[in-house]
């Protein structure tokens, strides 16, 4: 069952996640996240529910280099309750795919004070193991929707702001305290159907070659701007 917990539709048949790594459950831990067993060999430290040997640990390993720790938790998902997203400010990811970007963007509105990150369709998974590492324990402190975005914003009453290549500089941010920031896939950017309810888009001057910035880094500038302007 542990292994099986790599895939997706295991981890939603079975309503479970796993999280392996010495540091990932630690910081979980710290951050009080609960977690329904801690399976554990005799090299772990902590406090584990569960005592693995190093074979049995090697086959429900996530990794080709087992780690002597792997934590189970719960799907637990919130609903968004309405006016939800009319307080404070959002971050919404619009076909962000790549886990480890999602599992920054987290830990980027962790870091900035952001209310919540809200997850349309084609992100990656916000319970696969390379999302919660990469939010350094950010998946335990930062409130995390999942919900088709073109009906989530649809009728929001505070400013819907696209990421683009164009539109106002995001160095002009006037100062906002509330707001949705939507940011959108490197490769596509921002979908159709949730560009028609951008109340405007703002963009990072570019003064170089490159085509596009990752949408992390891209999050995280717009942050800075919209902290700074507040």
């Amino acid at each position: 069952m542990l292994r099986s917990l790599r895939d997706k539709k295991h981890r939603e048949a079975l309503g479970l996640y796993a999280v392996e790594g010495e540091k990932a459950v630690t910081e979980l831990l710290a951050a009080g996240h609960p977690f329904e067993r801690i399976y554990a060999t005799g090299a772990w430290t902590g406090r584990r529910t569960h005592e693995l040997s190093d074979s049995e640990m090697a086959r429900a390993s996530h990794f080709p280099t087992p780690s002597p720790v792997l934590a189970v938790g719960r799907i637990r998902r919130e609903p968004i309750a309405p006016g939800e997203l009319d307080r404070g400010l959002t971050l919404a990811l619009d076909g962000v795919q790549d886990p480890g970007n999602v599992g920054t963007i987290l830990r980027i509105a962790d870091w900035f004070g952001i209310d919540r990150v809200l997850l349309g369709e084609g992100c990656a998974d916000l319970h696969s193991q390379k999302v919660i590492q990469a939010s350094m324990g950010s998946f335990a402190r930062v409130r995390a929707f999942e919900a088709p975005l073109a009906r989530a914003l649809a009728g929001v009453g505070v400013p819907v702001i696209g990421c683009a290549l164009e539109g106002r500089d995001v160095h002009a941010l006037p100062a906002i305290s509330a707001a949705v920031i939507v940011v959108g896939s490197e490769g596509r950017g921002l979908s159709e159907g949730v560009m028609g309810l951008v109340s405007w888009t703002v963009t990072i001057p570019r003064h170089g070659a490159a085509e596009s910035l990752n949408a992390a880094v891209a999050a995280a500038i717009v942050c800075d701007n919209i902290r700074r302007a507040g």
